[in-house]
């Protein structure tokens, strides 16, 4: 029996630096969903002041869900209790080893996607190993990522992946156990109804339903490992609270709303947070924004046959870790 135990290391912080945590991801998600011509004319991304995101995006029914994307992997990447904890127990009934989480960003359909593609390509090794639900040797994933990408832009037809990963295309990101170096395809979706699963994903995130059981459990129909992330009170209500502070800044063309657009104190602190800042590349903002979001790192210890083994905070790294079932059969 193996026993696992989690320490915060930082209580609770204030509902404003929660909110700024999440406003940070956000931020860049509509920053890499920007039309490559179009960021061009502006400078590249690195470029891009903060002033002229709400003149650059047109708006589109797909930009929340890719905000998502991101706040989901920022969290897991900055380790967030409430989501940390729960991607950590989906790689757990997926049998996947390591005490460590980690989360890398493919995003192959962002505009942004080849330098997000070659951002993952960095973040892993040569030894990085993908599982897969079916029987046989995981695949390298580091070698397959290009197909990928390719796969993506022609919907999956004629695609170069093997046919054990073959809808590896759909994946969001991959999570997995940077220490142990193996990882999984996953797709994020805050609409649970648009969950799809394939061959080359096992884990999908989604926010918890309320009513419905928010417990790390097999889709039978989709054959995807459900990892529902926390709503009231914690992650998920937290990212639709940033995500109404960065839609109203932006409707005020990059300034503080009116208070009716944010009612909310906390919501217009942040709000000013990004206005004394609207001079500033987008980039050089999420970065600023870092030492005012809440830290939320966990120190970890698990027992197992009287042998402590220490995970912990420094354990929990920036990118993008993967986590996937071992390859066998469910």
């Amino acid at each position: 029996m193996e026993i696992r135990t989690e320490q915060q290391l930082n209580p609770v912080a204030d509902e404003v630096s929660a909110i700024t945590a999440v406003v940070r991801p956000i931020l860049v998600g509509i920053l890499y969903s920007l039309k490559s011509d179009v960021v061009a004319e502006a400078g590249g991304r690195k470029g891009v002041k903060l002033k002229m995101l709400p003149r650059l995006r047109r708006p589109g029914d797909g930009d929340t869900g890719i905000c998502f994307e991101y706040a989901a992997h920022d969290a897991v990447r900055r380790g967030e209790a409430s989501v940390a904890e729960r991607v950590y127990d989906a790689l757990a009934f997926c049998k996947v080893p390591g005490e460590d989480v980690g989360s890398i960003l493919f995003g192959a359909e962002k505009a942004g996607s080849q330098q997000l593609i070659d951002t993952a390509a960095d973040l892993l090794t040569d030894d990085s190993s993908l599982l897969s639900g079916s029987r046989g040797r995981p695949v390298k994933l580091k070698k397959h990522l290009t197909a990928a990408a390719a796969a993506f832009r022609r919907k999956g037809i004629v695609s170069a992946l093997p046919q054990s990963i073959s809808g590896l295309w759909r994946a969001d990101l991959f999570l997995g156990s940077p220490s142990t170096d193996y990882w999984v395809g996953t797709t994020v979706k805050i609409n649970p109804a648009t969950l799809q699963g394939d061959r080359g994903l096992r884990i999908g995130v989604i926010p918890a339903s309320q009513g419905k059981s928010d417990k790390i459990r097999k889709d039978e129909k989709r054959n995807l490992i459900l990892c529902p992330l926390p709503y009231d009170g914690s992650f998920v209500e937290t990212f639709y609270l940033a995500w109404e502070v960065v839609t109203a800044f932006l409707a005020a063309d990059a300034q503080v709303p009116k208070e009716v657009a944010l009612p909310r104190p906390a919501a217009r602190t942040v709000a000013r947070y990004l206005a004394d800042r609207r001079e500033f590349p987008v980039l050089d903002v999420v970065e600023a924004l870092d030492t005012l979001a809440q830290p939320e790192l966990l120190q970890t210890e698990t027992t197992a046959a009287g042998v402590i083994l220490s995970g912990g905070t420094s354990s929990v790294v920036e990118t993008t870790s993967v986590l996937a079932p071992a390859p066998t059969l469910f």
